[in-house]
């Protein structure tokens, strides 16, 4: 597939990022569906297992931020290294990323377990939904190596071209977890009922079997071999382009979803509506997350196809490619947008009969589908400096869009002028739309090249 897709960049560029772009497609739709799968079920059993699932899967995506790093960095060096042409330089970056993956897991479940509790307690959980939550975030940091490792694979394999594995994988896991989730969550199938402690390990099972089956997949087709194991002095001249790369996109990870930690903490002291307000915002998050579909995966593919292009010398193109891709996302994006609008009502009761919750979630799902266009935008966009290396502008400007328009103006809004949720919703658009234009500005005038690696010829060690 890799030289079908070279061939065509030349003679077909949006074919090209079709190729890439519809496996990846498709794969967000099955993780879709695992996020459906969960809060349905959560649904089935009560509104506060419902926001506290909401509140700890927020905070896996906290505490995955050096997976997400690493992997960062693993499509930049990996994919503008095959743009070079340098095979031997590839197969040993999939190696230092991949044990960097199995060693960075394990270490962050033992350093997190002690520490739950203080969590906990900075999130501001109700007393009602404290042992609920207290569970889950247990059991979520159990299933770190397996996600550490999944994530690394999967950014392996995009950054090859290899688009189709990830795809097997997610389809794997989905499967797993509703199954998971309906027999041991509601006691289908004959399995055990036990309730929302069944959600837990629905996780922890499904994301385990992918990332093995993504470990297979890699010793298998050679990926991973002893040649990937590199002398010690080859790792001390490449894994600083690694870290050059995944310090930044840590910190953005950090800043983002700590960002995000803070607006829960902000719904959660609401003076009216709170539990509401955030078993809404939990529910809203999944529906919304069907119109992210099409944009991580145009994120991804602009991170492939812009460190390739950069590694082959030819930024120009680079640029063009993306501005392509940003035009096609933003297409798939209103079609998805207003294909939602006819049905959100219809799409919130699947999840809760509540009518307070209802109310919350088809208030957060107004704002924030009409923040979509400039969601995707950022989101696009920021894939290309992943690719180029760029992270640091996206924490810049994502970081700085977060902290210093969209948590103060939320707290005014929420808090003190209108005093519901609708405030928080409000600051939330405005802050996409001044991160959107500035990332856009940065990418069409500003030298985001100059982050990518230099291909060193006739050196030996640089490969």
């Amino acid at each position: 597939m890799a030289s079908d897709i070279a061939a065509d960049m030349a003679q077909s560029p949006y074919r090209t990022i079709w190729k890439l772009s519809w496996p990846q497609i498709l794969m967000m739709v099955f993780h879709f569906f695992i996020g459906v799968a969960d809060v349905w079920v959560a649904g089935k059993i009560n509104r506060e297992v419902q926001a506290s699932l909401g509140l700890i899967t927020q905070s896996l995506f906290f505490m995955l931020v050096v997976a997400v790093a690493l992997a960062n960095g693993a499509v930049a060096a990996i994919s503008q290294s095959e743009g070079a042409g340098l095979h031997r330089r590839v197969q040993r970056y999939v190696g230092v990323c991949v044990v960097a993956a199995l060693v960075l897991g394990q270490l962050f479940m033992f350093l997190c377990l002690p520490i739950r509790g203080l969590l906990l307690t900075a999130l501001q959980v109700p007393q009602e939904m404290r042992y609920v939550t207290d569970y889950f975030l247990e059991v979520y940091l159990y299933v770190l190596p397996p996600y550490f490792l999944l994530v690394i694979s999967n950014a392996v394999f995009r950054a090859r071209k290899r688009v189709m594995f990830p795809l097997y994988s997610g389809i794997i896991i989905t499967l797993s977890n509703a199954f998971l989730d309906l027999g041991l969550g509601l006691g289908w199938f004959g399995l055990p009922n036990i309730g929302y402690k069944g959600l837990a390990w629905a996780t922890f099972g499904s994301i385990t079997a992918g990332s093995l089956l993504n470990l297979a997949v890699l010793f298998a087709r050679g990926d991973l071999s002893s040649k990937s194991l590199a002398p010690w002095r080859w790792i001390k001249k490449a894994a600083p382009y690694i870290l050059k790369v995944a310090w930044p996109a840590g910190l953005m990870q950090i800043v983002w979803h700590s960002g995000y930690l803070v607006l829960y903490a902000i719904t959660a002291s609401l003076p009216v509506g709170k539990i509401d307000a955030l078993a809404g915002m939990s529910i809203g998050l999944r529906i919304e997350s069907f119109l992210f579909l099409p944009a991580f995966a145009f994120n991804m593919t602009a991170s492939i196809l812009i460190g390739h292009y950069l590694g082959a010398r030819r930024p120009d193109e680079a640029k063009q490619f993306g501005l392509r891709i940003l035009g096609i996302g933003l297409v798939f994006i209103l079609i998805f947008a207003v294909s939602l609008w006819q049905i959100m009502l219809p799409c919130v009761e699947l999840f809760t009969k509540d009518p307070a919750v209802t109310a919350q979630a088809m208030d957060y799902l107004w704002w924030n589908v009409l923040a979509i266009p400039f969601t995707l935008t950022s989101m696009i966009l920021a894939g290309a400096f992943n690719g180029a290396g760029a992270t640091l502008w996206n924490m810049l400007i994502m970081g700085g869009a977060t902290w210093f328009l969209r948590l103060p103006l939320a707290y005014v809004l929420g808090h003190h002028v209108l005093k519901t949720s609708t405030g928080i919703w409000v600051a939330m658009l405005c802050s996409q739309i001044v991160q959107s234009a500035t990332l856009f500005y940065c990418f069409k005038f500003r030298n985001w090249a100059r982050f990518a690696m230099i291909k060193k010829k006739n050196n030996k060690d640089s490969q």
